[in-house]
């Protein structure tokens, strides 16, 4: 399965970081973001990664086409114009990285990659949040409901909007933001093909008409995740996260 992460937004909540660069590319530790989601994935089996870009999307082109650089020690020979890398550290990943508008919405963005998915499901993500997600039983959550969408609901600080869930898991609508501790949207979908149906253009908002016309089809699932999860939202989010990274007590690192 293809992983699609959303990548191309403003974060003007995190202005004081994305005024220089893409929100997914601010670093937690010494490393973006972004990578942090894809080696949640990666651990886990999934190396094919369809990036949306928008905002700033060049930063983020410019970071893979030098990652080995960036992560690796390295001798230049000026003289014979040839590099050498040292330690051997290379990532099993497929990236591909498509310009999705600088304007463009979350399920715009999505309905851009089509081509790149093609007939088969796929993981979608956002750019800015991280958990000790169980892919596994995420995927085999949603063969069994063999619904068009699932989603990983999660419970967060308390001010997200909130879902409404139903019988076997199912979500049947979505409210206001809320200072009560409630299930959320926390990213981490897994969608069908028939998902393409569902967008429409490039102002459409993943998270309004959609998933709200997937809930009263009946076609939205929600994935419940008791781990951890948390989205790099504002500042406080930023520092919170790289205290636990720099603490050594990361849960969403999965990984040795």
């Amino acid at each position: 399965m293809k992983v699609v992460i959303l990548a191309g937004g403003f974060g003007t909540r995190l202005s004081e970081e994305t005024v220089l660069r893409p929100k997914p590319m601010v670093e937690i530790g010494d490393k973006p973001m972004l990578w942090h989601i894809m080696k949640i994935f990666s651990e886990q089996g999934y190396d094919e990664f369809i990036i949306c870009l928008g905002y700033m999307g060049y930063y983020i082109k410019e970071w893979f086409s030098n990652y080995c650089i960036h992560n690796n020690d390295v001798t230049f020979d000026l003289g014979s114009n040839k590099f050498e890398f040292h330690n051997g550290h290379q990532e099993k990943w497929k990236v591909t990285l498509v310009d999705t508008g600088a304007n463009t919405m979350t399920g715009g963005r999505i309905r851009r990659i089509k081509d790149h998915v093609g007939n088969n499901a796929f993981f979608a993500t956002y750019g800015d949040g991280v958990g000790d997600i169980d892919l596994k039983k995420l995927i085999t959550f949603h063969g069994k409901n063999r619904r068009i969408a699932t989603l990983t609901a999660a419970i967060p600080e308390g001010r997200f909007g909130a879902l409404k869930l139903g019988g076997s898991d199912r979500v049947e609508a979505f409210s206001e933001k809320t200072d009560n501790q409630s299930w959320i949207n926390a990213g981490f979908f897994v969608f069908e093909p028939k998902i393409f149906d569902y967008l429409e253009g490039d102002e459409t908002v993943l998270e309004k008409e959609p998933l709200e016309k997937l809930a009263s089809d009946n076609q939205l699932d929600a994935y419940k995740h008791h781990g951890f999860w948390k989205p790099m939202d504002k500042l406080v989010d930023k520092k919170e996260l790289e205290r636990l990274w720099s603490g050594g007590s990361a849960p969403w690192k999965i990984w040795k």
